[in-house]
């Protein structure tokens, strides 16, 4: 049996995408881990993972659907295991960057048996990983890891720069030649994945050199920042003829942005996950394109393997969840149908 305890907390502080599929095809992410003994109470004892398992899964942050469908994948993979429970805890926002440390470091001290979590941001949160693996607690990645990240750590997550360089590829060839503007809502500054996708993006524009980026701002991952900061970029640009946004709440306030100015439909949008209101702007046309994970993997992937790791000492090494393009032209197909409405009856494999 699968169990699961939920806490929040309150701290503050297209188109043409079907051969670029092809080229995100998921790719084997570097690094692989050797087993790990967890030890119980730092007494010298072993512990005995055969028997019920606790672990803790920490999103970035609790509320977003992207993070209530990593939540459902790890459930899931806790339910299929059976004796495990999941203890999911997150902060209220991305930037809460000291709330998550605290978060991990209280984990440790619950002597959990094993600690799967995306980090807020890639170096504050190094030390606290290396605190649990000092108190000989398994730690798996997921979404986004640290810098440094030991090699022991695994991370199953997106390649995103390679999908933010496809991203950009897609942006172009939607504008077609000529000229044009563009801009990129970025969204917590600091983030693993953040960084990705912002260099990923730029790399894919340095192919063409018709694209100029005339505006760059953080949403810090909240739809009503996001919508400022692309209303300041469409008034000091208003020429601007495409948007990158690279993650959920940054496409949100970009196309409601947008919206407000009357720009529906003429300024090409290439977003970022799976919302149901996004999935509602690219059947409507005012979003062109999303770049749409595997949250859903991601959950289900930490989870499955730390209980295998734990029981069955397999090794914990590092996996790439895959993207797919999502337009208007293939919405409704059955493959990108699993990926926005994933099942526990059909779980992924690797």
């Amino acid at each position: 049996m699968a169990h699961t305890t939920t806490s929040r907390r309150t701290r503050g502080p297209l188109l043409r995408a079907q051969a670029i599929l092809a080229a995100v095809a998921a790719t084997a992410l570097l690094s692989a881990c050797g087993g790990v003994e967890v030890r119980d109470g730092g007494d010298g004892a072993t512990k005995d993972a055969s028997g019920p398992l606790k672990l803790a899964v920490v999103p970035k942050a609790v509320g977003a659907d992207y993070w209530n469908t990593v939540k459902a994948g790890a459930e899931c993979a806790a339910q299929r295991a059976g004796d495990v429970t999941v203890q999911w805890d997150g902060v209220t926002t991305e930037t809460d960057v000291e709330g998550q440390v605290n978060l991990i470091q209280n984990f440790v001290t619950k002597k959990v048996d094993g600690i799967v979590y995306a980090a807020t941001d890639s170096s504050a949160l190094a030390p606290a990983t290396d605190q649990a693996l000092g108190a000989n607690i398994p730690v798996a990645m997921i979404d986004s890891g640290t810098s440094p990240q030991p090699s022991s750590v695994p991370l199953f997550a997106t390649d995103n720069r390679a999908s933010a360089t496809e991203a950009a590829k897609l942006l172009a060839t939607e504008l077609g030649p000529g000229d044009h503007e563009v801009a990129l809502v970025e969204f917590q500054p600091g983030s693993q994945t953040n960084t990705e996708r912002v260099d990923g993006f730029k790399a894919g524009l340095a192919q063409y050199p018709n694209l100029k980026l005339v505006g760059q701002q953080p949403s810090r991952s909240d739809v009503n920042e996001a919508r400022r900061v692309t209303e300041n970029i469409l008034t000091a640009n208003p020429k601007l003829a495409g948007v990158f946004a690279a993650n959920e709440p940054s496409v949100l306030g970009a196309a409601q942005a947008i919206q407000a100015a009357g720009k529906s439909g003429k300024v090409v949008i290439i977003g970022w996950d799976a919302a149901p209101d996004e999935i509602a702007g690219v059947r409507n046309g005012q979003i062109s394109a999303l770049v749409v994970q595997n949250p859903f993997k991601m959950g289900y992937f930490g989870v499955d393997k730390m209980v295998k790791h734990l029981r069955d000492k397999a090794p914990l090494a590092s996996a790439d969840t895959g993207v797919t393009f999502v337009t208007k032209e293939n919405i409704d197909s059955a493959e990108i149908k699993a990926v926005l409405e994933p099942s526990c009856a059909n779980p992924p494999v690797q």
